[in-house]
């Protein structure tokens, strides 16, 4: 899958392979990313690797999914951002996690603006959607600064949910500023 590896000035982002899921079950399992991403419920094996399989088939299928995140030079997998179905929304939506010793460092920002430009330009999509639990802060500042604007706020699996969206030609313009 090399074809959908991205790059920015400081981070390396590469799919998420099925030799990965052990990984990806330890980061999703760290209380910083659990707590927001899922609902502080524990990720077993069987889900990370169901995760997996999809990852490939939506490469494969729709050349995006969940990219690892890792600063240049590095080997450890930091955090990840994608591109993935919630809440029944017709189109995938962005997503990012990242483990909290590399939170404040604009890499979420990073990744997140590599994943909308390939979004954008490549994949031709015309809108993107990100949506956050309401107390996650960090999440909605990091929307705010890829130039996403505050659509509502539902409910989703009883926890209220802010949901942000941004338009292709505004992230054109965003990123010219």
């Amino acid at each position: 899958m090399k074809q959908f590896d991205l790059e920015t000035k400081r981070l390396q982002l590469m799919p998420f392979i099925p030799e990965d899921a052990k990984e990806f079950q330890l980061l999703n399992n760290d209380t910083f990313i659990r707590k927001y991403l899922w609902d502080d419920e524990i990720v077993d094996a069987i889900t990370a690797d169901d995760i997996m399989d999809q990852n490939i088939a939506y490469f494969e299928e729709k050349q995006f999914g969940l990219w690892k995140i890792r600063q240049k030079g590095r080997k450890a997998i930091i955090g990840y951002v994608g591109l993935w179905y919630f809440f029944d929304e017709p189109q995938p939506q962005l997503i990012y996690a990242l483990l909290k010793p590399f939170t404040q460092k604009g890499y979420a920002t990073e990744a997140s603006s590599a994943v909308l430009k390939y979004a954008f330009k490549d994949l031709g999509l015309t809108y993107l959607i990100a949506a956050t639990d309401e107390p996650h802060l960090a999440s909605q500042k990091v929307a705010q600064r890829l130039g996403m604007s505050f659509v509502e706020k539902r409910m989703e699996d009883d926890r209220p949910t802010l949901f942000y969206r941004i338009e292709k030609h505004e992230h054109e313009y965003h990123t010219t500023i």
